[in-house]
């Protein structure tokens, strides 16, 4: 029996409202399910000249219909001490009654602009404090923490400053009382490193401060995966392991999204892993965007009562949901 991932008949559920910080775009969002609400954490924009994004917050009873919650951002760059920067794909988790929010960061401005090829126009011309960094538009990556879910703080980051490194995203639990991080460093290429292109890493912690030497989970393996592929999602605890989603583009730079497994008490080990991609672009909206086309780029999956709901942004212009049952999904990783 095929995998039926549904996409919502509303979607986009969220989009650019034309008047706050969220007015050009809004998209790549965390999740998570606590308190009886869905909470989500988006990435927006009110302007493209510059290009700086800030984390924004909606909740929602049903996981379908969302309301913002205030009118300004709930996590910034000037909250780091970069009032040209962008912070950007929250990814949200619960672990001992403490949210931790995974994010990426560029710590100065840029201006960006549509070409209609696929792959945006970034300029930093404008923009000399990139001349600090090892090389233009530079991503690190960071944990705030919150004890309310709405009010911030910064707590570390999990990069070094002089590599490019996203996709980070914390496991919802600890495992043999370590903290479980995936990562995507750009720079982790070569014989050294044993993959030729950039893939995905897994590494452990005591503190969320010192982290283990990453070791390497997986790698691009088919065509619609391109040459790198990166977390998408943070895991979630199936019967059958981890379940991990994960983004994939391809030559003609189409985004699409694939799943794999990891193992329950060791999951340095993938034991399970889709062939072909669950997602991909097939609706007006995950075609036609402000910036990039063809995009569906998953940032959080939330399970509640058996039912995944994936939430993921739209040619980085707007929010849509689909939703699928937990055990259909992990199955279909066995069976493919």
């Amino acid at each position: 029996m095929p995998l039926t991932i549904e996409k919502y008949a509303q979607n986009p559920i969220i989009f650019p409202n034309g008047k706050d910080f969220r007015k050009v775009v809004t998209f790549n969002p965390g999740a998570i399910y606590d308190n009886g609400k869905f909470l989500l954490y988006d990435r927006a924009a009110c302007t493209l000249s510059p290009f700086r994004t800030a984390i924004g917050m909606f909740e929602s009873e049903d996981g379908k219909n969302f309301k913002p919650v205030g009118d300004q951002p709930v996590f910034t760059s000037e909250m780091l001490g970069y009032p040209e920067g962008s912070v950007q794909d929250a990814r949200v988790v619960k672990i001992d009654e403490v949210f931790y929010m995974n994010y990426a960061f560029q710590p100065y401005g840029f201006d960006c602009f549509p070409t209609g090829e696929g792959v945006p126009f970034y300029d930093t011309s404008k923009y000399q404090n990139w001349e600090k960094c090892p090389y233009p538009m530079i991503t690190r990556s960071g944990i705030a923490t919150s004890l309310d879910g709405v009010n911030w703080e910064h707590l570390c980051f999990t990069s070094p400053e002089d590599i490019d490194d996203r996709d980070h995203a914390l496991f919802p639990e600890k495992i043999d009382g370590k903290f479980c991080l995936l990562r995507r460093p750009m720079d982790f290429v070569g014989e050294e490193y044993g993959t030729d292109r950039p893939g995905m890493w897994i590494t452990f912690s005591e503190d969320l401060f010192d982290w283990s030497q990453p070791k390497l989970l997986a790698t691009a393996q088919e065509p619609w995966e391109g040459e790198k592929i990166g977390a998408a999602c943070n895991p979630i605890k199936t019967s059958r392991g981890w379940l991990v989603l994960y983004h994939g583009v391809d030559s003609e730079i189409v985004y699409r999204v694939g799943a794999l497994m990891l193992d329950s008490n060791d999951p340095t080990k993938v034991v399970a892993r889709s062939k072909d991609p669950i997602m991909e672009p097939t609706e007006y909206y995950e075609k036609c965007g402000l910036v990039i086309p063809n995009v569906v780029f998953p940032t959080s999956i939330v399970e509640k009562d058996g039912v995944g709901y994936i939430y993921y942004g739209c040619c980085d212009t707007s929010i849509g949901l689909a939703t699928v049952a937990i055990d259909d999904l992990v199955n279909s990783l066995f069976n493919d």
